[in-house]
């Protein structure tokens, strides 16, 4: 296990700047998650952290040790993409104990290491298979078993779990992080899913525009979004801005935003009315979207199946509203 330093990390492509300046530390057997839309800079965070890009200005310390020039190969990190990386013409096998051979271990060494990381990730039958022969999901678990093999203090995620189906993405998800509690390696995690990044991460750092948005556990990042851009990115729907008076909203400060989360919503009889327009049924509960008297949209989300209505009256409890500087976007 190892610690990781981000001091002042930034990277310019001729006068685009695709990273501002970012300051991050990660303890010992962290697992953080980097979330945000594409072209915001995760990858080429994951990237500077691998040594596959150089950064502009800043350094990049692991386990106190600056590595910031380091050739990639001496980094002592791993890294699993999401095309998984395998070579064709190699077994299953082969794939994983390539790098151990490479660094000139004892084909013994070699097979005792591949052998241990295959029974932790459910691939003995597998050994001698090639990766035209396997699934997505067990080539997945390959790549993951030749980064295990290695041994590193660091392992890097880009979007790994991207090209498979929806359901093998549920289980890979709950087994990959199950498996990085085990192992206790220090983790970045690169991913645009914004259920990945809430069910995997110790930690979620928010991108936006090159910058750390937020940094924060999930269910801070959840229940306290530090400003507008990180309360609509992260939950899906995504949070209700609404403009306070006309919506039904007193006691806000002038120049405020007020967000509520569409779950937070309640059916008031004493509430504002609603004109739904939208109901998108998903079993157990509904999603329900309509204009209210202002002329605002709203979502919300009901338990159940359709209400079965043309209007409904909502009230918004003021335990559940975030206050937002209309201005800065900055939470108030």
């Amino acid at each position: 296990m190892a610690t990781l330093e981000l001091r002042g990390l930034s990277k310019d492509f001729g006068a685009v700047s695709v990273l501002k300046a970012l300051d991050l530390s990660l303890a010992s057997g962290e697992m953080l998650v980097i979330v945000g839309a594409s072209g915001c800079g995760k990858s080429t965070l994951l990237r500077l952290v691998a040594g596959l890009e150089s950064p502009s200005a800043g350094a990049i310390l692991l386990d106190g040790e600056d590595i910031t020039g380091r050739d990639p190969s001496r980094r002592d990190i791993a890294m699993v993409f999401q095309n998984y990386a395998l070579y064709p013409h190699m077994s299953v096998a082969q794939n994983m104990g390539y790098a151990l051979k490479l660094r000139g271990e004892a084909a013994g060494v070699v097979a005792a290491k591949v052998a241990e990381a295959a029974k932790v990730l459910g691939l003995e039958a597998l050994l001698a298979r090639r990766p035209g022969q396997l699934s997505g999901g067990q080539r997945q678990r390959v790549a993951m078993g030749r980064a295990i093999v290695r041994n590193p203090k660091l392992f890097l995620f880009d979007e790994p779990l991207s090209n498979l189906d929806a359901k093998l993405r549920v289980t890979m998800r709950a087994e990959l992080r199950r498996l990085q509690q085990r192992l206790g390696v220090t983790s970045l995690y690169v991913t645009h899913d914004q259920v990945e990044a809430m069910t995997m991460a110790d930690r979620l750092i928010v991108m936006e525009a090159g910058r750390a948005a937020q940094i924060a556990t999930p269910m801070e990042v959840y229940e306290r979004p530090a400003n507008l851009f990180v309360a609509q990115f992260m939950g899906a729907p995504a949070m209700n801005i609404l403009q306070a008076g006309p919506a039904g909203i007193t006691g806000v400060p002038a120049g405020a935003l007020v967000g509520i989360r569409p779950e937070q919503v309640t059916l008031d009889m004493a509430g504002v009315a609603l004109a739904i327009d939208l109901v998108e049924p998903l079993g157990a509960e509904s999603l329900v979207h309509g204009t209210l008297p202002c002329g605002q949209r709203l979502t919300l989300r009901l338990a159940g199946g359709p209400p079965g209505v043309a209007r409904v009256k909502v009230g918004f409890p003021a335990a559940a509203l975030h206050l937002f500087d209309a201005q800065t976007g900055l939470r108030l």
